[in-house]
């Protein structure tokens, strides 16, 4: 029997091959495959992106649970956080919800004790987001479910002023509203590689586990991190993720919050040292290189408690 000619054969095996080569899992809607305590193999950054000083860090903050809630609540989370770092004696402030963000952001509650709104509580003092722009950097905060830029009012879908520390920062206004974004702008942020040096997620009440659950809260987180971890920010090694909790819910933990920070050079990283808000007020000056804010200047060092590389000056 006459054997059809090579290049009719190889015509014929095309479609199988185009077959076997195609999976539907690459689709951006399909969903991911990753396990919830690794990274995959393609948004792993390099040898050289890991050892490569941070110049961004992001912050994201969720509300209101414990260490050993949010540890046994948010599996994705809570594996990102044994893959990468996290500490087990990382302290809020005190309660409830507001001094805490405002001592993440100017290192002091300012005698804020209560969750109202700037008109009551007009902070005039630097944030650690004003002095990054006075210095030549870039600073964002995304709220999700904002109504419009530095909203000082609650509104929008889910959005609580008290949750987004820079709207209180008085002598910052001009600053807040160019760079208070809504949380739409952070995809697009992430995308092209430009994450501010200074920046802040504020998730919405659902999202930030306040009104909805741990497992709410994790889904959202993941979410946002698997753009992060395709992102160009994440895989050239400048950038740091740090999550951690605004308080407890005075549910005999001593208001010890779950803290973790996500960048290449941790692996596994368990700091016991005692860090609190103020030590990530401290890290957030710390990678522009400007003196850290009140009681940020005497805490414990976040960079150095977790040998994190920051870019000097």
């Amino acid at each position: 029997m006459r054997r059809p000619p090579r290049l009719l054969v190889l015509l014929l095996l095309l479609p199988t091959i185009a077959a076997c080569g195609s999976d539907s899992s690459s689709s951006s809607l399909a969903p991911s495959r990753e396990s919830s305590s690794t990274t995959s193999p393609s948004t792993a950054p390099s040898s050289a992106a890991r050892a490569r000083p941070v110049s961004k860090v992001l912050v994201v903050i969720e509300e209101n649970h414990s260490l050993d809630q949010m540890s046994a609540g948010m599996p994705y989370t809570f594996g990102l956080a044994k893959r990468f770092g996290y500490a087990t004696h990382y302290t809020a402030i005190r309660h409830p919800s507001l001094p805490n963000y405002v001592a993440i952001a100017g290192g002091g509650t300012f005698g804020i004790t209560d969750d109202a709104p700037p008109a009551d509580h007009p902070i005039h003092a630097p944030s650690v987001f004003g002095r990054a722009i006075a210095s030549g950097h870039t600073a964002a905060l995304y709220a999700e479910g904002m109504p419009r830029r530095c909203a000082e009012d609650n509104g929008g879908i889910r959005y609580a002023v008290k949750h987004n520390p820079w709207a209180y920062f008085a002598d910052e206004r001009t600053g807040c509203h160019r760079h208070d974004l809504p949380a739409a702008r952070l995809g697009r942020a992430i995308r092209s590689g430009h994450l501010p040096n200074v920046g802040m997620v504020i998730p919405d009440l659902c999202n930030d586990a306040h009104d909805c659950d741990l497992s709410d809260a994790d889904a959202w987180f993941r979410g946002v991190m698997r753009k992060v971890l395709a992102g160009p920010d994440w895989k050239s090694g400048r950038l740091a993720v740090v999550l951690t909790a605004d308080e407890d819910e005075h549910d005999n933990q001593d208001n010890t919050v779950l803290t973790m920070v996500l960048h290449g050079s941790q692996r596994g990283r368990v700091v016991d040292a005692p860090l609190t808000h103020y030590s990530l007020s401290g890290l957030l000056s710390a990678v522009t290189g400007t003196r850290p804010l009140g009681e940020a200047r005497t805490a414990p060092s976040m960079a150095a408690a977790f040998e994190l590389p920051l870019v000097r000056g």
